[in-house]
């Protein structure tokens, strides 16, 4: 009852506030020329955001662990690549959100490109550097591939259709894998999703009506290509997963489903246009045809 009665006193307030939603609305729409008060806004906040990033990584993550003379390290082949398909997508909606960003302030299109798509890349390459001057890990040319490869897709495209027609996106269900080492896949949901690679899938979602334009195909169906693996206690083979999981063998996966394409619902609403925007990142559950590399063929009404 309560959650009623603050529903319909947000509702109240908004149909009654007229002049506050419009003014919203205008706020959220991207301007047709250059805007300096909002570039300028843009840029500082997005200083400070990754800014405040770096030394939040240093302080609470790089800080446990042992420093070193600045090292190059090959983990190419650990965690399946799981963790490079990581890369790529982090570096490829970092930079469109920034382009995003600098669109909403009327930024001409080159500079979107410069200054924007490539802020993916600039931020994970320092992150990488942090990782050279750690004894853990290492400056990986690897994770600098991927890194360039997300920044590449996006910006590829805009210079190819003008328009994002492959995006890619990320899902996650929990696996037993984090309950056996929870200190290295984490401990809870919200650790689960950002260290537990045996349940991350990384997707390439394709528009089809972008490659089809006369047919009749929804603008917003997609039809995504998947890439998973399990079977993982560490970043590389070991006696770990017979000691812990000793059925379990390490495996890629590869999938096809169907997925939207938030960004192609028609709405003149902005703040459903951003909202689209944000969560284009993420697919859509949906019936999925799962490949195992290891034999077998297995279908999911609904796959996360």
């Amino acid at each position: 009852m309560k959650l009623l009665k603050i529903y319909f006193l947000l509702l109240v307030l908004t149909l009654s506030d007229g002049v506050a939603q419009n003014r919203f609305q205008d706020f959220l729409t991207p301007s047709d020329s250059l805007r300096v008060a909002r570039r300028n806004t843009v840029v500082l906040l997005e200083t400070v955001a990754l800014g405040g990033a770096l030394v939040g990584l240093d302080q609470l993550w790089y800080k446990d662990y042992k420093k070193s003379d600045f090292h190059f390290k090959n983990d190419n082949t650990h965690w399946l690549q799981m963790d490079k398909a990581g890369h790529v997508y982090s570096s490829y909606h970092l930079g469109r959100f920034s382009a995003e960003l600098l669109d909403w302030s009327g930024v001409s299109k080159k500079d979107q490109l410069i200054y924007g798509a490539t802020t993916g890349f600039v931020f994970l390459t320092a992150v990488e550097v942090m990782d050279g001057y750690s004894a853990e890990w290492g400056f990986s040319w690897g994770d600098v591939v991927a890194n360039a490869s997300g920044t590449a897709l996006y910006v590829g495209q805009e210079l190819l259709w003008d328009e994002q027609r492959i995006v890619p996106k990320f899902s996650f269900h929990q696996t037993p894998y984090a309950g056996a080492r929870p200190e290295v896949l984490g401990n809870g949901l919200s650790e689960e999703i950002l260290k537990d690679y045996n349940g991350q899938t990384y997707w390439l979602s394709v528009n089809m009506h972008s490659f089809f334009k006369e047919s009749k195909i929804p603008k917003w169906l997609n039809v995504a290509i998947g890439y998973g693996a399990e079977g993982m206690l560490g970043a590389e083979d070991g006696l770990i997963n017979t000691i812990f999981l000793p059925e379990k063998e390490r495996t890629r996966q590869f999938y096809v489903s169907l997925d939207l394409d938030l960004t192609k619902i028609k709405t003149e609403n902005h703040f459903l246009k951003t909202l689209f925007s944000v969560f284009n990142s993420i697919k859509v559950p949906a019936p999925t045809l799962e490949f195992r590399e290891l034999g077998g063929l297995k279908g999911h009404l609904i796959y996360f």
